[in-house]
């Protein structure tokens, strides 16, 4: 399994539909250009990633500001990936160092759970409130999502 494959699994398995795609952005700024077309696939927006999750969990009108919350996390976790990796591509690669390239991914790292932590405070709200059956749904939702993209790369 490469390294990108590896990055995007757990996070798309986590309902990011959300933060799996940003990662796809790393590979795009580090990769070379020949790979770059092979390894990126184009990019969903947040917008789309938390329409198609909010139809897949069926989330009901009692539960719209349960479901703001997770909505608001996926949007600022887009939002602070979209920044480094903006920064990463306007600072370009050259004359970048082997330290320099880890401390990115530190960063990266860093935002991503940082993320993660918040999305799933959220959703742990929405869970919670959700009956029985509406959480056999998103208990299959998270756990199958990304496995058909993933396993055709790996």
């Amino acid at each position: 399994m490469s390294f990108l494959n590896r990055t995007t699994v757990l996070p798309a398995l986590l309902g990011a539909a959300l933060l799996a795609c940003p990662l796809a952005g790393v590979a795009a700024v580090n990769a070379p250009q020949t790979a770059t077309k092979t390894m990126v696939t184009p990019r969903e927006t947040v917008e789309q990633r938390i329409a198609g999750l909010h139809t897949a969990l069926n989330i009901t009108a009692s539960e719209e500001a349960d479901w703001n919350g997770v909505s608001k996390a996926m949007r600022e976790n887009a939002a602070v990936l979209d920044k480094l990796l903006a920064e990463r591509s306007a600072g370009g690669t050259a004359g970048m160092t082997a330290l320099d390239d880890l401390n990115f991914y530190g960063k990266l790292a860093r935002a991503h759970v940082e993320g993660l932590k918040a999305l799933t405070d959220s959703f742990a709200i929405l869970y919670a409130a959700m009956p029985d059956a509406q959480r056999k749904i998103a208990d299959h939702v998270f756990t199958h999502f990304g496995h058909e993209k993933t396993a055709a790369h790996g």
